[in-house]
């Protein structure tokens, strides 16, 4: 233990000592922080009884509030979404604005550790300056269902990527004495029945992927909470499985955070409590109300409650929230942030196909732009971590009521189309919104180049059916591309998408959600201003037919509403049957191959590797020489890929590099421990067994470039920490 970490220890037990019972139980339950009560409008049966509360005395607008305890010196707690910046669907907080940063899915895309670090510091200190002092961020369900409505909150298919990735947006949040949470705690990585399904897969498996996600992002962020998911793990609610909480995470990994449910997401007092639950977010049902008569029965023990207040202040300690006080009203440069979220967004797109079109060629003397809502702006993710940008959004609900304009697919006010037209002020640039097919080929016809702008709202609660494009984009884009075949398709989704035309048009540009200043991030790229360097960090199938699941499980039509608010859904099984073998292992598996492979994306240039060296022994050591043999500036991701004996290959670490034209470099990519162990349920212990490890260096999980094989000594590890 650090003097530093002692004397938060030290500090927390000090003001947890100084409580009376009460106060400490009055730590281990939030309540809403807002209320739709006042959007002065009346509202539907659906709307839960904790949503229908009138807000309560000192919270500011926030999912949760927790009172201070002043006598001690013990700060409320102001808890809000989420991860893509400071979120508020428009109910909470009526006209609060904040730096909408892209889809964390475009930010797994950077594979880019600093900027996921600094992505986490913005979020940080806009919310600090709001009064916002726990953030319910560090989303790392892994994308095990491609239809997932949430998996533009999240970061991707791979354990390592997603982990390290989310561990450093949590330090980023905290570096500026904000709590943040990791979540969802565990195998939730579908919306369909998310409050009954019950996930099954063998311990090993668990622990060599989606726990695995959550122990690297808790050893690298240290975030002061976990956040527990609705479903149930083998059989038993997440927020009351004594396997997650109480053996893997308390026990196993030493973890010294408090435990929140997610909201409604308990379903008992003692059984949650004794699997290691500290803290009951807002629900209808309050099971936590029982908590004092428990103690007094003598049914939960004074020494338990005192731990749960304990890990709660403890986290709010070592964060510095005790000496640095968020308070509403604190200055954000929107300027500054809004800048730092292009680059973000640039540095997020992938660039799928091109044929030669793109960079857009500065001779086009007209372009025809064509999509849904291109002169509007950009969609943006739905849902609790939806983000109102600076400037305002237009929500696509013609004729809706007021709470259902709420909850509709949104977007953030920066025209694709004025962003192009701005960027190529010589060019002529027409509209047209494709809602006629017809007569956007005509304009197609007329144009030298065809920019389409392609759309998919994602949002919490709405899973989709299929890979296709709504809004009959897919036809749309087919029969612009049979009248101009120099037709750029620009992807703004949070999931993979069927692409039937890919063969017809010359280019393909995934530019995920790009937030705040998503336009012009775009148009950057497409003319050349910024390079692509983007890489897919979840594979995009052919088809369902490639996957373990070939529909997404539970999946009702009639049953898709925003949040999932008042939807019932009959329990229901999940049987993970591809285990550890997620995405683009699980291709591997099975010897499908995909749309584009896990780590895809092109650049504007090419590159080439060679030189391979590599060490073995304890450990795996691999050095390639990377050359730019293009005639521009760009960004290489050398990606390593190792396979222990008798398994498929896992990423196990990569190299981000930017090279000048003709410039050669030598990267050295060490493989992560972590990924050179699997995990023996039997022994409950890690192991990395003696034999030939098979490796590749390449460009994607589908390219190896340099292949080899190393021999690796055996070990164990109990990897408590």
């Amino acid at each position: 233990m650090t003097e530093q970490t002692k004397a938060a220890e030290e500090r927390a037990v000090a003001i947890v000592d100084a409580m009376t019972l009460d106060e400490q139980i009055s730590l281990t339950k939030s309540m809403s922080g807002g209320s739709l009560l006042d959007l002065g409008i009346p509202l539907p049966s659906f709307i839960p009884e904790a949503m229908r509360q009138p807000k309560p005395e000192g919270a500011i607008g926030t999912a949760g509030f927790v009172p201070a305890v002043d006598r001690v010196g013990f700060p409320a707690l102001h808890l809000g979404d989420a991860s893509l910046g400071v979120a508020d669907i428009g109910y909470l907080r009526p006209g609060q604005e904040s730096t909408a940063l892209p889809a964390t899915l475009s930010l797994a895309a950077t594979f880019d550790p600093a900027m996921a670090r600094e992505a986490g510091r913005l979020i940080g200190a806009e919310a600090f300056a709001k009064g916002i002092n726990v953030m319910l961020a560090g989303g790392v369900n892994l994308a095990r269902e491609l239809r997932n409505g949430r998996n533009f909150e999240y970061l991707g298919e791979d354990p390592l990527l997603a982990g390290i990735l989310v561990g450093e947006q949590i330090a980023g949040i905290q570096d500026r004495h904000v709590a943040s949470t990791i979540k969802h705690y565990t195998l939730n990585p579908q919306e369909s029945g998310r409050f009954v399904y019950n996930a099954r897969i063998d311990e090993a498996a668990l622990r060599e992927s989606d726990l695995l996600a959550f122990e690297i992002g808790i050893k690298r962020g240290k975030p002061a909470s976990i956040m527990c998911a609705y479903n149930k793990v083998g059989g038993t609610y997440a927020c009351e499985n004594e396997f997650l909480m109480r053996e893997v995470l308390k026990g196993d990994w030493q973890y010294a955070g408090w435990v929140m449910s997610d909201w409604g997401a308990v379903h008992s007092l003692k059984p949650s409590i004794d699997a290691g639950l500290d803290q009951q977010s807002p629900q209808d049902k309050d099971f936590f109300a029982g908590l004092p008569a428990a103690v007094k029965a003598g049914e939960i023990a004074p020494a338990r409650v005192r731990d749960m207040a304990l890990r709660i202040v403890r986290s709010m300690v070592r964060v510095g929230a005790l000496d640095h006080r968020a308070a509403p009203g604190g200055a954000i440069d929107r300027e500054a942030h809004s800048a730092r979220a292009q680059a973000m967004a640039e540095a997020g797109m992938v660039l799928l196909k091109n044929d030669g079109i793109l960079p857009l060629a500065a001779t086009a003397k007209s372009i025809a732009v064509i999509g849904r809502h291109a002169d509007k702006g950009v969609p943006i993710g739905g849902g609790s971590s939806q983000v109102i940008p600076w400037g305002g959004v237009y929500r696509d609900a013609p004729g809706a009521n007021p709470l259902s304009a709420l909850l509709a697919p949104s977007y953030g006010l920066s025209s694709p189309l004025k962003a192009l037209q701005a960027a190529l002020p010589g060019t002529a640039i027409r509209f047209d919104d494709g809602s006629d097919a017809a007569r956007a080929a005509e304009a197609a016809k007329k144009a030298d180049l065809v920019v389409v702008y392609a759309v998919k709202p994602e949002m919490e609660g709405i899973d989709h059916a299929d890979f296709s494009l709504p809004y009959d984009q897919d036809a749309l884009i087919g029969t612009v591309a049979a009248a101009n075949p120099k037709t750029v398709v620009v992807l703004q989704t949070g999931n993979p998408v069927a692409m039937p035309w890919l063969d017809r048009v010359g280019a393909v540009l995934e530019a995920w959600f790009p937030g705040q200043r998503g336009g012009e991030a775009m148009a950057a790229i497409l003319t050349g201003k910024s390079a692509p360097q983007g890489r897919l960090p979840i594979s995009f199938p052919a088809s369902a037919d490639q996957l373990p699941q070939k529909t997404v499980a539970g999946y009702d039509p009639a049953k898709q509403r925003p949040l999932g608010i008042g939807v019932h859904y009959d329990p229901f099984p999940i049987d993970y049957v591809e285990g550890s073998d997620i995405g683009y292992r699980w291709f591997e598996r099975t010897g499908a191959k995909p749309l584009f492979p896990f780590g895809y994306g092109l650049t504007y240039t090419n590159f080439g590797y060679g030189d391979l060296e590599f060490r073995g022994g304890k450990g795996l050591s691999v050095k390639a020489r990377i050359t730019n043999r293009g005639a521009r500036e760009g960004t290489e991701v050398a990606q390593l890929y190792v396979a222990p004996p008798g398994r498929t290959h896992r990423l196990a670490g990569w190299a981000k590099v930017s090279l000048k034209p003709g410039e050669s470099r030598e990267v050295t990519i060490e493989a992560d421990p972590w990924l050179l162990f699997s995990y023996d349920a039997t022994a409950k212990r890690w192991e990395r067994p003696r034999g030939e490890y098979r490796f590749f260096v390449g460009k994607s999980a589908g390219e190896p470039v340099l292949t080899g094989s190393a021999m690796l000594t055996a070990a164990t590890e109990n990897r408590k920490r």
